[in-house]
């Protein structure tokens, strides 16, 4: 595993074990009769080494609370933490170090470096930290996610499964606290949306990593030991060990 486990980072946890945390978070838009209120007080705990799901109609917030909470977007009131970070304490400089030390990002438009190769695009972060790659951990993480023959290639030489996995694998290879994925399988067809979820489960299971996703895709949330359902900004159901069946009665029943 490498020299520096995550059991290293327990003093960067909240004190309940929380990886990340929301206390009454507001985002708006605009103002007076045309604000737009994104998110309305959300107050939510994401549970170090698990894997959450954060789901929802069109609009009802779950990308807004996603980026306040990993530091990608700003919110007009409440506070949001990675570990015992309060965020809305920190200047744009040291969220861009939060973000580039502690956290791991997987987008659903895989945001590779098309001059780069992939073995390069999977240290980017770590190299742009000026931190030394654990090459041990490296070759693991390449191999498992059957990168380890496509090292050399750049993005336009790999399939999109190919390259969501080289962002998993850039996500894995800096052991961040948490990754966070905004729709890490919305560009994939079936077969690579279920090897992106394996490798994320198997992440939060076999690597203590933490995982929270927005995700559209039932079968997709169906793989977190939790779901969180927003509507029109707020909370308003959430399920634990979900099957897709459940996941769907409960979108039914917000959307209806």
């Amino acid at each position: 595993m490498g020299s520096h486990s995550l059991a290293d980072t327990s003093d960067l946890r909240g004190q309940d074990g929380a990886a990340a945390r929301a206390v009454d978070l507001v985002k708006t838009y605009g103002q007076g009769d045309t604000q737009v209120v994104a998110l309305d007080g959300v107050s939510v705990d994401f549970t170090a080494n698990e894997f959450t799901a954060i789901m929802g109609p069109s609009g009802s917030g779950k990308s807004t609370l996603m980026h306040a909470m990993a530091g990608l977007d700003s919110f007009t009131s409440g506070s949001a933490y990675i570990g015992g970070t309060d965020l809305s304490g920190l200047d744009d400089k040291a969220l861009t170090a939060l973000r580039r030390d502690r956290l791991g990002f997987i987008f659903q438009s895989f945001n590779l470096v098309p001059t780069l190769t992939a073995a390069e695009n999977i240290t980017l972060p770590t190299d742009i930290a000026g931190k030394t790659v654990d090459q041990e951990w490296f070759s693991e993480v390449t191999e498992r996610l059957g990168l380890a023959q496509r090292l050399s290639h750049r993005p336009s030489e790999l399939s999109g499964g190919q390259q969501q996995r080289v962002a998993c694998a850039r996500a894995l290879v800096s052991r961040p606290e948490i990754i966070f994925g905004d729709e890490p399988t919305g560009n994939l067809d079936s077969n690579a949306s279920s090897e992106v979820l394996d490798i994320l489960r198997h992440a939060v299971d076999h690597d203590n990593q933490t995982v929270v996703i927005v995700t559209h895709d039932a079968r997709a949330a169906s793989y977190a030991d939790r779901v969180i359902f927003l509507r029109d900004g707020r909370i308003v159901d959430e399920l634990f060990e979900p099957t897709v069946d459940a996941i769907l009665h409960v979108m039914a029943g917000i959307e209806g």
